[in-house]
């Protein structure tokens, strides 16, 4: 257990972060699948949940909740499939 205010402090501040990060974790990862089920059913809303997903992954990589590499490295991937969906729909 912390001894000093301030540690006390710095882990009452940790928890909060963790809570909130962990929140936009999940709903990235929910927006993230349904996107993908838009794609296997080659549903018309595929693109604007595209865009939403890329500006979820852009936020979420300013704000250090994930890595920008691995960011960008989703986008790649969705973007790459839902293009490669487009034309068999």
């Amino acid at each position: 257990m912390a001894h000093s205010d301030s540690a006390r402090k710095r882990i009452r501040q940790n928890n909060k972060v963790n809570l909130h990060n962990r929140t936009v974790r999940s709903d990235l990862r929910s927006k993230i699948k349904l996107l993908r089920a838009a794609m296997a059913e080659s549903k018309p809303e595929t693109k604007a949940l595209l865009a939403t997903v890329e500006s979820k992954l852009d936020k979420a990589a300013k704000r250090n909740i994930i890595p920008h590499g691995r960011a960008n490295r989703l986008k790649g991937r969705l973007k790459k499939s839902v293009q490669a969906a487009k034309p068999a729909a």
